[in-house]
């Protein structure tokens, strides 16, 4: 069985990006770097991004290709206070999203990794 399938799916991942895009879309650091006005469109690409990472379908590769997540997150400045606000707000869905510890512990350890890896500037 697929972490994907372990956690509930899709509507657990939808669940908990929905939960962290709240976060996002009030804080200072990061709202600026979503260009669209309506975050509902970066809400489903992260969705649909991280199902295919836990093992769910390959929507994400089907509509946008490789993930390549540094390339496409290099036109903005994720320095390492953006890295911390991001992790504040996914941390913060994964406490409320009902998984076991071990399956947040999981989650953490993927995302706290991906955070540090698009950190591109320490201005």
């Amino acid at each position: 069985m697929s972490f994907y399938d372990e956690i509930g799916g899709e509507a657990t991942i939808r669940a908990l990006v929905h939960r962290f895009y709240e976060g996002v879309a009030t804080d200072e650091v990061l709202r600026p770097m979503y260009p669209e006005e309506d975050l509902a469109p970066a809400e489903d690409r992260f969705a649909l991004f991280l199902m295919q990472y836990w093992g769910g379908p390959t929507t994400y590769s089907d509509r946008r290709g490789h993930p390549r997540l540094r390339m496409r997150h290099a036109p903005f400045a994720v320095n390492p206070e953006a890295r911390d606000h991001w992790l504040t707000h996914f941390r913060a869905a994964l406490e409320e999203s009902g998984l076991t510890a071990e399956q947040r512990e999981t989650f953490n350890d993927y995302v706290t990794h991906a955070a540090q890896f698009m950190v591109n500037t320490l201005d």
